[in-house]
């Protein structure tokens, strides 16, 4: 048994060795802290350490993501692909820890189990998958929106008995990659036609012997327009540094795109379509977060986007059935994340290729030889679960997080995250959830608005010691007041007729749901510009004590 004396303290811990997670503790230690980091997986990274699977790579600019490059962390960064692929992400993740010198704060394969706030000594406990104990005055959590595994709940999923895996946990290859990416002579089948299983269905089918595509809701997918970059091509892109990182941060999501400033209707039909065509042209985002500025808030004007790119589909898939089964029925859009796709449709046009449309046959079962849809059993060597997570809290409800009197954050969270700026919910002190739930850096350029998140954070920590502070926790009125006005702006766009990751649906005892945005989807300037005030006032809302 080790005794309270023996357990060892520090300033703070960090939860999470992702980008954000790796920048905080590195920020924290700047200003004088003791930190301690905990991360799960065997390296930092983050998302880049786990999602090797083929095919994966950004959908943001890699010149735009690349914060410490921008920041001068890594000035001698040099990025090899417009969209960069995970294994050159995880080269840079691995550099910039280098560079900042923060494996030596880590403890790595190591999972948080549990965290609970000691209210007598105004610390918090934290406990480890091994038992043992430390304390802290701070804790920071960036566990990351997309990091919870979900695999899907189908009788026999155990019994297979091929090879199968989630698509976050592919296997590793010795490099930074995968270990895996020819299935020649295999039978193959993938759940999921989501953003990963987009990305990752091209790169399988052009091995695999018969390749099964399983799935429930298509979405709209459009061209990620990849290309090699040199030096030379990122300075005529970005301009000057400076600029380039003061434009980001004026962008309602920090990607190097602005909106038309017109409505759709203030546009002619032929206007339309050709601010249409040069979008799908366009490399990246820009087809969803450049093209008129009530797509989201109006449904004629979205209704003209998405006449245009169900158009396409057809255009490339030639099979008309398999073309209208591809083409989203339930969501407008942009509604749910827009995944970026490459020569994606065009791999329903091969003959190994089978789309299978489960809302129509559901999966029985999965068995030792394969999976049954319908009366038929498909025999397969291979499934791969491209499930997604349990998006922005999954991972904290994993950690059984207590904080005054023993109350669980699951249970303070249980019909939606109460919050304020996204950073604190009250009756937790001193724990900040970075790119977490309801605030602006989750449903925004990740690279960019989580370090962002970090510098506020490590400013308001250093106030604090400055000014003889030990506690913060949020007023319970300006935490109401900030929930209201992420569900207010929330309601008032297309999403939220959409059950996309970032919404939590929880069924009522009377057979009703109730759905709840789980992020903030303001222009996440404008939400810096409040947290900013909120600096500039003393940390207005805050109970600093």
């Amino acid at each position: 048994m080790v005794s309270a004396a023996d357990t060892p303290h520090y300033d703070a811990v960090v939860i999470g060795a992702g980008i954000t997670g790796m920048y905080q503790a590195y920020a924290l230690r700047n200003i004088g802290l003791s930190v301690k980091g905990y991360e799960a997986g065997g390296d930092v990274g983050g998302t880049w350490y786990w999602n090797r699977y083929p095919g994966c790579r950004l959908d943001t600019e890699s010149y735009a993501y690349g914060y410490f490059e921008l920041k001068g962390i890594i000035p001698d960064w040099k990025w090899s692909e417009r969209f960069a692929g995970q294994p050159e992400l995880l080269r840079y993740a691995r550099h910039a820890a280098d560079k900042m010198n923060v494996r030596s704060l880590y403890q790595f394969n190591t999972k948080v189990a549990a965290a609970q706030y000691d209210d007598r000594q105004k610390i918090w406990r934290v406990t480890l998958d091994d038992n043992s104990q430390v304390t802290c005055q701070f804790l920071l959590s960036a566990v990351g929106p997309l990091s919870a595994t979900r695999m899907p709940d189908i009788p026999g999923l155990e019994t297979f008995a091929g090879q199968s895996f989630h698509s976050s946990r592919w296997p590793h290859g010795s490099d930074e990659g995968p270990s895996n990416t020819d299935f020649a002579g295999k039978r193959v089948a993938i759940i999921g036609t989501g953003a990963t299983g987009v990305q990752i269905i091209p790169v399988v089918a052009r091995t695999a012997k018969r390749f099964h595509v399983l799935q429930r809701t298509p979405n709209w997918c459009t061209p990620l327009g990849n290309h090699p970059l040199d030096p030379e091509s990122v300075r005529q892109l970005r301009g000057d540094i400076d600029e380039f990182l003061a434009f980001l941060k004026r962008t309602e999501t920090a990607f190097p795109y602005e909106r038309s400033p017109k409505k759709a209707d203030e546009a002619t039909a032929q206007e339309r379509q050709e601010l249409f065509e040069s979008l799908y042209d366009m490399p990246g985002y820009g087809i969803w977060l450049s093209g008129y500025r009530d797509l989201l808030t109006n449904r004629t004007s979205n209704s003209y986007l998405s006449t245009f790119v169900a158009n396409k589909i057809r255009e490339r898939v030639k099979d008309p059935a398999v073309a209208e089964k591809l083409i989203p029925k339930n969501h407008a859009f942009g509604t749910r994340r827009v995944p970026m796709e490459t020569n994606y449709y065009e791999v329903y046009n091969q003959d190994n290729v089978e789309l299978i449309d489960i809302s129509e046959q559901p999966i029985r079962e999965i068995t030792p030889q394969g999976i049954r849809v319908g009366d038929r059993l498909i025999e397969l060597d291979t499934i791969i679960y491209a499930t997604g997570f349990n998006a922005v809290t999954g991972a904290l409800d994993r950690i059984d997080i207590r904080g005054r009197s023993g109350l669980a954050l699951k249970d303070a969270w249980a019909e939606g995250p109460a919050t304020y700026l996204g950073i604190q919910s009250a009756g937790f002190p001193n724990f900040f959830t970075l790119v977490g739930a309801h605030n602006g850096a989750a449903f925004c350029n990740i690279g960019v608005c989580g370090a962002l998140q970090v510098e506020w954070v490590t400013a308001m920590i250093q106030y604090m010691r400055a000014n003889g502070l030990t506690s913060s926790e949020p007023l319970p009125g300006y935490q109401d007041h900030w929930t209201a006005q992420v569900y207010k702006i929330y309601s008032k766009t297309l999403l939220a007729e959409s059950d996309a990751w970032w919404v939590k649906s929880t069924r009522n005892p009377d057979g009703t749901v109730t759905r709840r945005a789980l992020i903030y989807v303001g222009s996440a300037a404008d939400y810096r510009a409040q947290c900013d005030l909120v600096a500039e006032n003393g940390y207005e809302g805050f109970e600093l004590r």
